[in-house]
């Protein structure tokens, strides 16, 4: 018993030296810089407009749904479901709770990549965005 305690006290210590910086971000700013950090490197917003707007062997891209200006309201592709501006200058909402953002991340990147996305593609993705105004 006492192993397995002390296993769960060392999965969840570790996992806030991991999680910690992106939990507590409250701001994209914040948000890219918790991505960047957990990447290892700074984020590229050229990358970042590329893997919005390319297919990645699937049928959507991320520009599938929320256009690729991200500065105006999109459209999910099969729900036909409004989805608010991605760019925080055009929607403030947008990457102010970091669970907010992982889900939806977590949702899409599956969605169009099949897979979870890095989080040197995050930081690329957010770097872009904060590019537009």
């Amino acid at each position: 018993m006492h192993s397995l305690i002390s296993f769960f006290c060392r999965a969840l210590l570790l996992g806030g030296f991991v999680l910690g910086p992106l939990a507590q971000a409250g701001t994209p700013a914040e948000q890219l810089a918790g991505y960047a950090t957990q990447a290892g490197a700074p984020a590229q917003p050229t990358r970042g407009q590329q893997l919005f707007t390319t297919r990645h062997g699937k049928d959507w891209s991320c520009a599938s749904c929320h256009t690729a200006s991200p500065t105006v309201d999109g459209k999910h592709a099969s729900t036909g479901k409004l989805i608010r501006p991605m760019a925080p200058a055009f929607n403030p909402e947008r990457f102010t709770d970091a669970a907010k953002t992982e889900k939806w991340f977590r949702r899409n990147c599956n969605d169009v990549m099949g897979r979870e996305c890095t989080p040197g593609e995050k930081a690329d993705v957010l770097a872009w965005l904060l590019t537009l105004k």
